[in-house]
Formats: structure tokens, sequence, C-alpha cells
């Protein structure tokens, strides 16, 4: 069981926090590009580890993440105007740079220096991979930008999407760390699914060993979440999931499928964005693939209208159709993977009790997860920099191969790194 006071560390995400100053060494993505799709577009609200901020795009392009407040009366800059390189404030026309900084007071004459004296919160706000990045640390810690494998292929290898998921980021990581749920939760639901569909070679090597060993090993950018099948008796059929600090989950592909993969971003200790990602090192998505990521296929959901909320949530049950689960057309009753995972970790409530469950031998990556990030926001609070800053640790790729017995997981995920990069 988890003791309250580590659970606690684990979930609250707000600065001076310890979980929170780690996330804050990280650049994190926020938004999709898309929604601040030109200069002098509306301006976006962003909620982030617990902070109300603002994000625009200036006359010149430039990406600006400052406080949401006024400095003046505390009027919200959302309702702003975003003109002339810079946001103003409705209420009495304070305007603000991107840098935060106030470049205009109307009401007070330019040599009194009041305007020179104020200045909002503001944070650098990059754009990688379609989505818009954010970093919250302290400047003289500022890493290197994001080089994730997927932020690196052109854009129309990728897509990204979005939802708004109700609960801490550490529930719904850990159900992307879970390699045994899926054997029950997704049952009967990937079968005909164009993003998550076996290959016949892999459909049997997972059939014929159902009691896969979970062998959960330090990474230098995080963990690697490895199971591992029999296959015969001289051979493993490896499946590697690669687990990113602070909260980045990336997992093989069946076939020629997509690669896949997850950022789960604290919006606060409750709530958090997740962004998935489908992929392909050396091939452009096909428009089917999109269409059907699109549709909320595969690890995506289908959203409400103008919103990031998915169409099935909480408030109707998910969409929850009995006649179908006990006809077996789904384990769950619920339609889409992503939306299973997120009624079944949303049930648990926003913060789930860890001081009530029990942990079994296949929850060993589960496990080893929150000890790396208690012992990577240690290392923080100490002055030390976390795992996974370097860019060449970023570029991990998830993997999949059939290998021999008397080779480590170390070597097997070299092995197969190697050869997927031969394409």
């Amino acid at each position: 069981m988890l003791a309250a006071e580590r659970s606690e560390l684990l979930i609250r995400v707000g600065r001076g926090t310890p979980v929170g100053e780690l996330f804050r060494r990280y650049w994190l993505p926020v938004l999709l590009a898309d929604e601040l799709p030109e200069p002098d577009c509306a301006p976006v609200r962003v909620q982030l580890l617990g902070e109300l901020l603002v994000a625009f795009r200036d006359t010149s392009g430039r990406l600006g993440l400052i406080d949401e407040f006024c400095a003046h009366r505390g009027v919200s800059l959302w309702f702003g105007r975003n003109e002339e390189n810079g946001i103003r404030c409705p209420y009495h026309g304070w305007k603000y740079d991107v840098s935060g900084q106030c470049v205009d007071l109307p009401s007070e004459p330019e040599e009194s220096g009041v305007r020179k004296g104020i200045r909002l919160k503001s944070y650098p706000a990059i754009e990688r991979g379609g989505l818009v990045w954010a970093y919250l640390g302290a400047a003289d810690k500022l890493p290197p930008e994001p080089a994730y494998e997927w932020t690196q292929v052109p854009p129309e290898h990728r897509y990204v999407s979005k939802r708004l998921q109700e609960t801490n980021y550490l529930q719904a990581m850990e159900g992307a760390l879970d390699s045994i749920h899926s054997g029950f939760l997704h049952r009967y639901s990937v079968a005909d699914d164009p993003l998550l569909k076996r290959d016949p070679e892999s459909l049997a090597m997972l059939l014929g060993d159902r009691r896969p060993k979970i062998m959960p090993t330090a990474s230098p950018a995080g963990l690697y979440v490895a199971t591992r099948r029999d296959v015969g008796t001289d051979r493993y059929y490896w499946r590697v999931t690669q687990w990113l600090m602070p909260c980045f989950s990336f997992f093989p592909p069946y076939g020629d499928n997509p690669y896949g993969g997850h950022a789960f971003v604290p919006i606060d200790d409750e709530r958090c964005w997740t962004f998935s990602i489908d992929y392909h090192p050396f091939r452009a998505l096909t428009q089917g693939e999109r269409d059907a990521a699109h549709d909320g296929k595969g690890i995506h959901v289908r959203l409400a209208e103008n919103s990031f909320v998915p169409l099935a949530n909480k408030r109707n049950d998910y969409l929850i159709d009995r006649a179908a689960q006990k006809a077996k057309k789904t384990f769950s009753g619920v339609q889409g993977v992503g939306v299973q995972d997120a009624a079944i970790q949303e049930s648990m409530g926003a913060i789930q009790d860890r001081n009530r469950e029990h942990l079994v031998s296949s929850d060993s990556g589960i496990v080893k997860t929150r000890r790396r990030l208690f012992d990577a926001a240690g290392s923080v609070a100490r002055g030390l920099p976390p795992p996974g800053l370097d860019p060449a640790e970023q570029g991990a790729r998830a993997v999949s191969m059939v290998a021999p017995r008397d080779l480590e997981l170390a070597q097997v995920v070299a092995m197969a790194q190697k050869k997927a990069r031969s394409g």
C-alpha cells in the first residue's frame, strides 16, 4: 500500500511541492498549435500545474504565455484584444507583450515611469510537433527544447489529439503503464480497430503465453516497462513501453500500424490534459488512419462539439451499453479504447485513495514508476537535474521483437531500436 503522505507527494503539483517542482524542470505540452492558428488570433486560457495563464500569438507570430489577470484590477486577459504585438486589457487598456511587460498604460504619462515597473509573470513557450509547449521552471535551468521522436517527424507522419481527463495525472498515467488490463477492459475492442488491430504473428504470440512476465527496468530517461512472453523454448517475445519523465508514455505498434503514445499533463491536482499521439517514423499516415483517429478510434476519443471534453463522459455514464456488454461486443459496455480508459480511471474519483489498494506482481511497473518519480523529485529538491532532459534520451522508441533468451532487456531494446532505425 502507498502511505498517505507519499500519495500526497505524488499527486500535488502546485508550485513548491516536490512533484510540482519536478514537472517544472521539463517542457510540457499545453495546447494544440491549432488553438492559436494565426497572429493576433483570440487568446486561450491555459491552466497548468495549478497556475492560471493566458496564451496568445502576437502580430509577429511570437508565442506568449503570461499571467491571466491584468496587474491593474485583476481582469482576465482572456477577454483582451490581441493587437499590435501585445494583448490589451478591455477594462482600462493596459497592454502587455509576450514577456509580460506592460507596454502601454493609457491613463498615465509615459514620463512617470509607472508603466516600466509593471510586469506580469510570463513563461517561455515554443511550438514543436503540432503542439505549444511551456516551461514553468527557473530561467537558469531552462532545458533543451523537446526532441521526442514524434516531434521530429514530418507533420503528415503524425496525428495528435487532446482531451480532458477528470483525474489527477498519476491515475491517468498509471493506466497507460498497466499492460495487463488490455486483456479485460479492451477485450473485443481492438480486433476491428484500424489503429490497434493485431497482426497475425503477434496475435499468435500473445495468445500463446497468457501469463507474461512484467519486467520494469530503469532507463536513462525513465523506465522500460517490458512484457516478456515465451516463444518456444529458446526465445522471448518482448513488448517494451517507454515511460519518459515526467509524464510521457509510448508503446510499440502491431505490424505496420502507427506507433502510439500519451502525455498526461497536470492542469491541477484533480485534472489533466491527455495528449494522444499516433506517428510513424518512416511513412505518412494514411487518410484512413487520420479519419479513424478523428472518429475516436485507437487511443483517441470523440469530443463534444467545440470542446476538449469527450462526447462520452461521466455525466452521461460514458454512454454505456449494457446490452453490448452482455453480448460480448465490448467487455465493459463502453465503446472505444480511449473512453474505456477514461471511464475506469475516473470511476476511482479525481484522486484515488491509494491507501486502500492492494498491489500484486503484475503491478510492478506502477510501483517502479512511483519510485522513479519519488527519486527524481528528491533529486530536484537537492539541486540535482532529473532524468530525461537530454534530447538524445527523449528519442527513445518503444519496441517489440522476438529475441534469444540469453539477451538482457537493455540488449533487446538496443537491438530493436537499431533494427527499427533502419526502417
